[in-house]
């Protein structure tokens, strides 16, 4: 097993028993790992311990973070964009295509795309020369449905795989704060106008923070609009860089993720504490 499938593994697996909160002998056990190894592993992936990592999934931290929400879906576009966060450092441009390309069905449109290890698990990415327009989690086996529905979006484009085309990608959300700068992210989408609005509106929840579905469905003036809000948000084509991560019930509760709640949480507690950790980077300078 490799490294990162042992940590992705483990990550899981902490997402799925939060209530219990595992040990740390545990949670190395189930990936056959001495705690002491399994310990230096996920931090050198992970960047954080599995003792914070579990510390940051809990119910009480989401209900605090949605009352935090509504304030900062209120004020401008621009909200958290001069944060210390790596996301908002090279932010992110997004472009949906246009009634002519979408008429052409990506004629003459050269797509590449490839699949990348991450310390949340294997990814694909596919980016046209005018930005990034598929990203999302795969099996380790898998291979045929992302480009399926790759080919259903852009069924005359060109598509080639190229693994070291794409990685900018990967390196772009991953990377350390302390790394290189890099310029904007750019998404060439492909949606109606309704679900184009509403990945804008998700791309104005800051990482670390989340939103429900009824506080975007009021932002975009639509208040009685959280069903159509929840489809648009599950029909996100670009995961992480368009965040349906960060929207969960008002209850406080996950709310649906195409890749399951287990992942969900996952990538929320992630965000967190890197989110945390950048702060602390940024408090040290």
């Amino acid at each position: 097993m490799s490294d990162y499938a042992r940590i992705e593994k483990a990550m899981t697996y902490m997402s799925e028993r939060v209530s219990g909160q595992p040990t740390l002998e545990e949670v190395a056990a189930h990936v056959h790992l001495s705690p002491f190894h399994f310990q230096r592993l996920f931090c050198r992936w992970a960047g954080t311990t599995p003792k914070r990592f579990l510390q940051a999934m809990t119910l009480e931290r989401g209900k605090r973070l949605l009352d935090e929400a509504q304030a900062l879906l209120d004020v401008s576009h621009s909200i958290g964009l001069s944060g210390s966060s790596r996301l908002y450092d090279h932010f992110v441009q997004l472009e949906a295509v246009t009634p002519g390309e979408y008429k052409s069905k990506g004629l003459g449109v050269s797509i590449q795309y490839g699949f990348h290890q991450t310390p949340l698990g294997r990814m694909f990415v596919a980016v046209t020369p005018r930005g990034i327009c598929r990203l999302g989690f795969v099996d380790y086996a898998e291979t045929e449905e992302p480009l399926a529905e790759l080919r259903e979006e852009w069924p005359l484009g060109t598509l080639t795989r190229s693994d070291a085309s794409t990685r900018y990608v990967i390196d772009a959300l991953f990377s350390k704060p302390s790394g290189p700068q890099r310029g904007p992210l750019s998404l060439h989408v492909v949606g109606t106008n309704f679900q184009v609005a509403v990945w804008r509106a998700l791309l104005r929840i800051p990482p670390g923070r989340l939103a429900s579905y009824s506080q975007i469905a009021s932002t975009l003036g639509y208040p009685r609009a959280s069903r159509a809000v929840g489809n648009a948000v599950g029909a996100n084509p670009v995961a992480l860089l368009i965040p349906c991560h960060r929207v969960i019930q008002k209850s406080g509760a996950l709310g649906g993720y195409r890749w399951g709640g287990a992942k969900k949480q996952m990538v929320q507690t992630w965000e967190q504490v890197h989110c945390e950790s950048e702060q602390h980077f940024g408090a040290g300078k």
